[in-house]
């Protein structure tokens, strides 16, 4: 859990997946009833019980919390946190911007 937030106020959170070279995206939402929702890389919004449901979902999907990432792990996963930031827009925006690819590294 977030040390930013409790599960009862509304919030974002951000979470990413490496898959070679491609950096892929999913955003948790907390509502304010406890339950959450996560938007995935291909557009669907999934509904969750709780966000700790939600958060073990992306775990065993093997993402990790952006929030959570040092420069140690990003660079670990083929990039600096320098580099990235998660994306900005509407849910329809979204959609083609929730994969990236992070090109060649040296």
């Amino acid at each position: 859990m977030s040390d930013l937030h409790d599960d009862f106020t509304p919030h974002i959170e951000w979470w990413l997946a490496t898959l070679g070279d491609t950096l892929i995206w999913a955003r948790l939402h907390v509502r304010e009833a406890g339950t959450a929702e996560v938007f995935d890389a291909d557009g669907n919004t999934l509904a969750y019980d709780s966000p700790d449901t939600a958060r073990a979902a992306l775990m065993d999907a093997e993402f990790v919390s952006f929030d959570g990432l040092d420069e140690d792990d990003a660079l670990h996963r083929g990039f600096s946190l320098r580099e990235i930031a998660p994306p900005e827009g509407s849910d329809d925006e979204l959609r083609g911007r929730m994969v990236r690819n992070l090109g060649a590294r040296a």
